[in-house]
């Protein structure tokens, strides 16, 4: 049933769904005006508004030391802010998440109700959605890159929230990339690839593994979780390259993102269209 002061709700159950208010959450090292291209094309799109977690190249580089706790909080700040942005423009709906590489993996910390880190969160009751772009979501712990902060924040979220652990109330979508190529005996740079995704993949059988030059393909794709994966789009935002949230690729994603996001908001409405 539509609880009292559901505005979302009563209009998903007319048929009129909002336009989802966006939480942008950024990479490893990344700060927030990396994303204003991609704030820009998701209004352009038909985001009723978009916020972009304050996680600056700082906050990041402390993280290494002290684990990603404070990421996750000042992650979970920004969520109360969006939601506090859609009771204005989308009439209270639940926010669609979209994490960049490892701000997939704080949105998924976002929705654990067991404290990680000391920090219980527990807010999937605020996100509509999560989509993640090149996160790495499994991740091996026999590679170099299990001793790092990242992977331990995957194990806790793949034993804690694994896969689509909130699905149907929570809608999501994993997206990454095959476009370039890791080979043991390629050129330097198929090697320097192979090194790479070898450190999140540890797979000694493997002759070559696809990704996105920093995260492997079978690493960003979320086991039980609907998927899309780029032929060519790159991991990171550099000049002169397209990357996840270039223009060409967002026309493919975004559509999927708000599907997903309605999908939810009618499982969670009560409408007997779910299903």
């Amino acid at each position: 049933m539509t609880a009292p002061g559901q505005a979302w709700a009563e209009a998903v159950l007319g048929g009129r769904p909002p336009a989802p208010t966006v939480l942008l959450l950024g990479g490893f090292l990344t700060s927030p005006p990396l994303y204003r291209p991609l704030v820009r094309r998701l209004r352009e799109r038909g985001a009723a508004a978009v916020v972009v977690g304050n996680v600056w190249t700082p906050d990041w580089i402390l993280a290494a030391p002290r684990g990603l706790g404070a990421i996750v909080t000042r992650s979970g700040r920004g969520l109360l802010r969006a939601s506090e942005v859609a009771a204005q423009v989308s009439q209270g709906a639940p926010v669609l998440v979209v994490g960049h590489s490892a701000g997939g993996m704080s949105a998924r910390l976002l929705t654990s109700p067991v404290p990680f880190e000391g920090r219980r969160l527990n807010a999937s009751g605020r996100i509509g959605a999560i989509v993640t772009l090149g996160t790495p979501h499994v991740v091996s712990d026999e590679g170099p890159a299990g001793q790092r902060v990242g992977a331990r924040a995957a194990s806790f979220a793949n034993r804690e929230v694994p896969g689509a652990w909130f699905a149907p109330r929570v809608g999501y979508l994993a997206i990454g990339s095959r476009a370039l190529v890791g080979r043991p005996s390629g050129t330097r740079r198929e090697r320097r690839l192979w090194g790479l995704y070898q450190g999140l993949v540890a797979d000694s059988d493997a002759t070559e593994i696809e990704g996105d030059g920093l995260i492997p393909l079978r690493s960003a794709l979320l086991p039980g979780a609907p998927s899309l994966v780029l032929d060519d789009a790159d991991h990171g935002i550099t000049p002169g390259r397209d990357w996840y949230g270039s223009a060409r690729f967002l026309d493919r994603w975004w559509p999927l993102a708000v599907e997903a996001w309605r999908a939810a908001l009618v499982a969670r409405s009560g409408s007997p269209t779910e299903g």
